[in-house]
């Protein structure tokens, strides 16, 4: 899965650290989303959705070998 969570979180001029205390995550949850290590669950990825105001789609996508 392939995400823009950096690009978007860096268009609003914000830290990791500044994105987890406002979703309530450890900074390192949101550098393992960046960096493709860990997927995150429903509810992370809607407030995510919800904090920067996109869908959810905007955020993530599947990979070719995915779909």
């Amino acid at each position: 899965m392939k995400n823009r969570l950096k690009v978007e979180r860096a268009i609003l001029n914000i830290t990791q650290e500044e994105l987890a205390q406002k979703i309530g995550v450890s900074r390192q949850t949101i550098n393992s989303i960046e960096t493709n290590r860990f997927v995150p669950s429903t509810v992370l990825a809607l407030k995510l959705s919800k904090l920067f105001g996109k869908s959810v789609n905007d955020f993530f996508e599947l990979e070719v070998e995915e779909k």
